[in-house]
């Protein structure tokens, strides 16, 4: 049901619920039933207040049905309302209640299922790969949830800021200067004089080509860097190297159509004096401890659920890892983000209370689930049966431009997005290029597609967006209808538990319904009134599956 009509139906509970049980506070909710036969929403109100009305639930919920029925605010929206099991109540809405959802997708278009702007800020940080080589399939399931999260957001009205950092310090960025610098003179990745802990995929070797060949690189948001050529200068392999594959990966996100509104590198945390702020501020907090030559933080005693204290600077000198990740939340907290999201894979799981705990100890009111986080498991993927595992690119994994080169950017933000981040995913590469009901993606474009042909065969113009939805009465129709009433729901669950696995869900049972409706339903009939309206609904029907499509990051063709 549209979001009025949920407004709606839950003012009607109310008011007969303040004439049956005067002073209650009971939470009302509405929930479609599981089994379409039962109705098109349900609540359990009855069942929750038969106890402090000390009356029997299902008596209960027969004055709570026929009350609301016999209010004169119901006319035009409920149509019946049954009790069934220990106390549920069924509610059918009206047929022009469903018809309804016409005339608000005709009126809100593109922005059908929207809420009005509001200045709740909301920074999602995902991708946030290491420079150090091109981006992989778990970099790209990261793209695919963060961008769809951040899409979703935005039909929330809240203002959404997309944020990649840079992990542009420590010992990986070293071992890949060491690399470039063996490459460029000649040692081979499998000679016993190549670094061992270097890259050995073959972008190395064209990092140190273009070195010695003193070319210039730039990234989207960085300053031009020249090769010297310098084998001896290992600093400048470095800068060379980083603003190479920076750029590398600038492309790589331009391939899958994504832009972040912000990169954050994490040198700018020490070099701005950031990260020895926040140490000596948990040190003069007395949340430190010195032990056996290492500072320690009581993690522990911070609230967040770690098992043990975290060493925070090494014996040996130099920070731990969530240290400057502490700093830079803090960051993101001074720049006005009170809402934060992290895409992370699992192996990021342990950073979390730590983090957290840093963000306490510092005494800024931060609150405790602060920042909020998507745990990714990886991605497998498969071809002819088999795991493939190697890029020629990478040389050890599967890159995002392989997936987007195999298959089409629509495929990999759709396959990528379908599930729930915390499951196992298996990227399917043949059934991603099938032209079969199966592949999700050719599905619900076919259906698209689809609609627009039939749009373009009888020159369904202005004409249609006056039809009478009261003659769209078959069962197919109705069901289609209800589907598309769902939309605004899903969106904001979808939103609300950072989930846009459950668009892609919707999506796949709306082209279903469509396309029931379409083998049902001749949509051209004798009656030119029927068919018109026929047509308006077909064009409702595209307008929602490409608003949805959208928010994936997937196109919505017209032809196929």
């Amino acid at each position: 049901m549209l979001p009025e009509q949920h407004t709606r139906l839950t003012a009607l509970l109310r008011a007969v619920l303040d004439t049956l049980i005067p002073d209650h506070s009971l939470e009302i909710t509405l929930e479609r039933p599981k089994v379409a036969a039962h109705g098109d929403v349900a609540s359990n109100v009855a069942m929750q207040a038969a106890r402090a009305a000390r009356r029997n639930p299902r008596e209960l919920a027969q004055a709570v049905a026929d009350g609301v029925l016999s209010h004169p605010d119901a006319a035009g929206l409920i149509a019946s309302a049954e009790v069934a099991g220990p106390g549920f109540i069924n509610f059918r809405l009206s047929a022009a209640a469903h018809q309804a959802v016409l005339d608000a997708i005709q009126a809100q278009g593109e922005r059908y299922g929207h809420r009005p702007a509001h200045d709740q800020r909301v920074l999602v940080e995902f991708v946030s790969a290491n420079p150090t080589g091109p981006l992989h399939v778990g970099h790209a399931r990261q793209a695919a949830l963060g961008d769809s999260i951040c899409r979703l957001f935005a039909t929330q009205g809240a203002q959404v800021s997309r944020e990649f950092y840079y992990n542009d310090a420590g010992n990986q960025i070293h071992n890949l200067a060491i690399s470039v610098q063996a490459r460029a003179r000649g040692i081979e990745p499998d000679d016993p004089a190549f670094p061992a802990d270097g890259y050995r995929g073959e972008y190395i070797q064209d990092i140190a080509r273009d070195y010695l060949a003193r070319a210039t690189v730039q990234a989207s948001d960085g300053d031009p860097i020249q090769a010297s050529g310098d084998l001896d200068d290992l600093d400048a392999i470095r800068r060379f190297a980083v603003a190479y594959l920076r750029r590398e990966q600038d492309l790589d996100l331009q391939a899958f159509d994504l832009r972040f509104d912000n990169y954050y590198l994490e040198s700018s945390l020490y070099t701005s004096g950031r990260v020895e702020r926040t140490v000596q501020a948990l040190i003069d907090a007395g949340h430190t401890y010195e032990l056996d030559g290492a500072l320690w933080l009581r993690t522990t005693g911070l609230g967040t659920g770690d098992d043990k204290d975290r060493v925070m600077r090494k014996s040996e000198g130099g920070y731990t890892y969530f240290v400057p990740d502490v700093a830079y939340h803090v960051a993101k907290w001074e720049r006005g983000f009170h809402q934060a999201i992290n895409i992370q894979g699992t192996d990021h799981h342990g950073t979390i209370a730590r983090v957290r705990a840093g963000l306490q100890g510092l005494g800024l009111g931060i609150p405790a689930d602060y920042p909020a986080y998507v745990l990714h498991k990886m991605v497998r993927v498969m071809r002819d049966g088999a795991e493939v595992k190697i890029s020629k690119r990478a040389g050890s994994y599967v890159t995002l431009r392989d997936l987007i080169d195999w298959v089409g950017r629509d495929a990999v933000r759709f396959f990528l997005a379908q599930r729930r981040a915390d499951s196992e995913f298996v990227f399917d590469i043949d059934l991603a290029l099938s032209h079969s009901e199966e592949n999700p993606v050719y599905y619900i474009q076919y259906a698209h597609a689809r609609i627009h042909s039939l749009l373009r065969q009888h020159d369904a113009g202005s004409q249609t967006q006056a039809a009478d939805p009261s003659l769209l009465t078959a069962s197919t129709e109705i069901s289609l209808l209800q589907r598309l009433a769902e939309y605004p729901g899903v969106l904001t669950q979808a939103a609300r538990e950072l989930a846009p696995h459950q668009l892609a869900f919707w999506l796949r049972d709306c082209a279903a319904d469509f396309h029931a409706w379409y083998n049902a339903e001749r949509i051209l009939v004798d009656d030119p009134a029927l068919g018109a309206a026929r047509l308006r609904l077909a064009r409702a029907t595209a307008q929602v599956i490409a608003n949805g499509l959208g928010l994936l990051g997937v196109s919505a063709p017209e032809r196929m």
